[in-house]
């Protein structure tokens, strides 16, 4: 069974995101920046097969998939092929990231012959754009004290879109953030650091959309992200000064204010089961966290 699987390039946005809205999520995953981003990371490759679009992760010692992107009869297909091409290059049929909405449909077309186990630390956190942007009700009020003494501490700031005229400024914060952070000693981090970089260089050929936060002029905080669905916009990027206190809610609200109007939800990604990020996510209140699991075929 011979596939053509490649390196995702920025030359397959047009065609991945086609097929990404023919079967439309709110994981943070199904976005062509996320894909070519992380690729550089990750040994994940794509085909065309059965008219889905197919995404395998492979290297000498495992082979997984995402779940299929395109029309139902398409996936159906496309599912059956990949199980078999799992069985020839001996492994065990798996799935990555695959949502509660795609394992029904999985359930649809193969029932009872697949199991799955959710990882709470890869669910992302969805949350209401309104909420973000208000801050509105006791559970929020903490939020809206930070933003309140960032505001009083630091009268000469600003909130800027990300543009080629700021751009370099925030890819030489970033540089010093990782700097300050110890991104060289922690694989993770580093990695998480180039896809940063990455994003920065590449934001128009990538469509995203940033903010900047400055303070007496310098830039203090950046954020990115780009649309996911309909009604949902993702946020893959978020870097401030921890010493600048209250940068990061202050970031955050701005960036929905002026840039998330016109979504219902917006998706903050997972918390990868770092403690302090989940009290972090958790302190926004999100509307549902969206999860995501391992697929297994049942024994």
């Amino acid at each position: 069974m011979q596939y053509q699987f490649k390196k995702t390039e920025l030359e397959d946005r047009e065609i991945i995101t086609s097929y990404f809205g023919k079967a439309p999520s709110r994981s943070c995953e199904r976005t062509f920046a996320n894909v070519y981003l992380w690729s550089r990371h990750y040994p994940v490759t794509w085909a065309i097969i059965e008219d889905a679009l197919v995404f395998k992760s492979q290297d000498e010692t495992h082979l997984s998939w995402a779940y299929p992107a395109g029309e139902a009869d398409a996936v159906k297909r496309a599912l059956s092929v990949m199980e078999a091409y799992s069985e020839e290059q001996g492994y065990e049929f798996s799935m990555y990231s695959v949502t509660p909405e795609m394992f029904a449909q999985l359930e649809t077309f193969f029932p009872g012959k697949f199991q799955i186990e959710y990882d709470r630390d890869e669910a992302d956190y969805v949350y209401e754009r309104e909420k973000l942007e208000t801050l509105s009700g006791k559970k929020l009020h903490g939020k809206r004290n930070h933003i309140n003494k960032f505001k009083s501490v630091h009268e000469d700031w600003d909130y800027e879109t990300l543009t080629e005229d700021n751009v370099e400024e925030c890819f030489q914060m970033a540089l010093k953030w990782r700097n300050l952070n110890g991104c060289e000693d922690d694989e993770e981090k580093n990695a998480e650091m180039c896809v940063s970089l990455n994003s920065l260089r590449l934001f128009r050929e990538l469509n995203l959309v940033g903010g900047v936060l400055r303070v007496e002029g310098e830039i203090v905080a950046f954020t990115m992200g780009e649309k996911l669905c309909e009604d949902t916009f993702v946020v893959h990027i978020e870097k401030a000064y921890a010493d600048v206190d209250g940068a990061y809610p202050m970031i955050n609200q701005q960036f929905v204010q002026h840039e998330c109007m016109d979504y219902q939800y917006v998706n903050r990604e997972e918390d990868t089961g770092a403690d302090g990020l989940r009290q972090a996510k958790m302190s926004y209140r999100p509307a549902f966290l969206e999860e995501k699991g391992y697929v297994t075929l049942k024994k």
